[in-house]
């Protein structure tokens, strides 16, 4: 009955099978440890203005999940800081490093839902900093949107292989969840920064996962069914110098002029200092001037009118020539009818 917890006796055959793996770990309780602390132990961690509105609506939340292992939380909105301490009533020595990893997650934009499950004992945090990996700032968001990928697919599927929850955040990268799963949260996101695309790491998750299930490759080396990454980026110094198909000629190629071979040729060489000045200047001016006469130009082309379109319908042509004596006449026959009409 004593070995009852780590041994279990197979029905069908008289073997011992060792479950100690199978075993959950006990949960801490007060009654493990009556005896308290003899110092308090303190931790702060600023947080951003734009935080502050969301830390004020959670934060009776995190006070109250936080009183459960004894610990005090104290929210500080002129300095702009969060902290956490020990008191009398603190029974476990190793909350107090939970309770602050929840309020650095707290300062990151994580919420509280997820930062809170820090203070269970499977689950860890972990905030890896991305802000330094890669220098040039084009090539540092082209690759921290390729960790996240298109609607955000890429980071949903390392969360659910990982069991983690994941958040891209400015410089850095906040992960929660098993202490298993962060170590390979933080090995993509490392080789992410270091171009190597994550849907290699991915593969290579699933892979795992479906190769665990099966209970004769469970114990074998992996290494021939994981996807291999081979980079095709050389750096210069790195890649073969073409060589120039040129006639062999038995003769060194010309030696480069110098400085002075091109003011020998060009004369300057044997001017006086007043007199290279001069010519400097006289160069300089020449160069100005070209430069406002382009700029003038430039500048005038806004004044000049545009050319009129040209109307292309047909020609009237006004005829000058009238002949008064039938226009005459046919007005004194209007007259007439007129009169008549009157008369009647």
């Amino acid at each position: 009955m004593a070995n009852i917890d780590s041994d279990v006796k197979d029905s069908s055959s008289d073997k011992v099978i060792d479950n100690a793996w199978a075993m959950k770990i006990p949960k801490f309780r007060p009654e493990d440890n009556p005896h308290r602390l003899m110092e308090e132990s303190s931790f702060a961690t600023l947080f951003p203005k734009y935080r502050e509105r969301y830390l004020r609506e959670c934060w009776p939340l995190v006070q109250k999940s936080l009183d459960e292992y004894g610990i005090k939380a104290e929210l500080d909105v002129v300095e702009g800081s969060m902290t956490v301490r020990t008191t009398r009533l603190t029974w476990d020595p190793y909350i107090v490093i939970k309770a602050r990893d929840m309020i650095k997650l707290l300062s990151r934009s994580v919420p509280y839902e997820q930062a809170v499950r820090v203070l269970e004992d499977a689950v860890g945090s972990d905030i890896i900093k991305i802000g330094s990996l890669v220098r040039n700032r084009e090539k540092f968001v082209k690759r921290r949107q390729r960790l996240i990928g298109p609607n955000g697919c890429t980071l949903k599927s390392v969360e659910l292989l990982t069991d983690c929850y994941v958040l891209v955040q400015g410089q850095t990268v906040a992960a929660v969840g098993p202490y298993k799963g962060l170590q390979q949260v933080r090995k993509i996101v490392e080789d992410t920064m270091r171009n190597i695309h994550p849907i290699y790491n991915i593969k290579a998750l699933m892979i795992k996962r479906e190769l665990a299930k099966d209970p004769k490759l469970k114990n074998e080396n992996w290494e021939r069914f994981l996807p291999k990454f081979n980079s095709k980026n050389l750096s210069k110094r790195k890649q073969p110098k073409k060589k120039s198909k040129n006639e062999y000629t038995p003769f060194p190629p010309p030696q480069a002029e110098s400085k002075i071979d091109k003011q020998l040729a060009s004369g300057e060489y044997f001017l006086k200092e007043e007199q290279q000045q001069a010519r400097k200047r006289k160069i300089r001016e020449e160069k100005q001037a070209e430069a406002t006469k382009l700029r003038e130009e430039k500048r005038n082309q806004a004044y000049i009118p545009p050319e009129e379109p040209q109307f292309k319908g047909k020609k009237i042509t006004h005829t000058s020539d009238v002949d008064v004596a039938a226009l005459k006449k046919k007005v004194k026959n209007a007259q007439k009818k007129k009169n008549k009409s009157v008369h009647l």
